[in-house]
């Protein structure tokens, strides 16, 4: 049995690109830590939002690597001085990935209340019309 690739469709010419990432995407990791939204804010624009209680600005990275987006949290550790007698409250790393389409970049992020909001934008690509002249052989 074979197995069916969009490159090998031949209406799909050039869409290689999206079987890469559809396959990049499903070996992303799916645990739950921290917990997501992903909201739809204009006809443009999208926001992520993570839940990162306890972390600080200085322990969070954001960056776009190949058309994927992470978000990588990194507690300092706590005081040696401290004692705990229970913790229930993990101090973690994570890192979270999102695939980014052609066209969304990241415009902003924010820190309120415990939530870190990712603001991307999606360009809206110009509608062109081409001409395509038959020259003779």
């Amino acid at each position: 049995m074979t197995k069916l690739t969009l490159g090998s469709h031949p209406f799909l010419l050039g869409f290689e690109q999206l079987e890469r990432l559809v396959e990049r995407t499903a070996k992303s990791g799916n645990e739950g830590y921290p917990p997501f939204n992903i909201e739809q804010t204009s006809e443009t624009s999208y926001r992520i939002t993570l839940a990162v209680a306890g972390f600080r600005e200085d322990d969070l990275s954001i960056t776009v690597e190949d058309r994927q987006l992470v978000i990588r949290g990194r507690q300092a550790e706590d005081a040696a001085d401290r004692v705990f007698l229970h913790r229930g409250i993990a101090a973690r790393q994570f890192q979270r990935s999102f695939v980014l389409a052609d066209g969304v970049e990241v415009s902003g992020a924010t820190m309120e209340n415990g939530l870190l909001h990712v603001d991307l934008q999606r360009a809206v690509p110009e509608s062109v019309v081409q001409k395509i002249d038959i020259r003779k052989a």
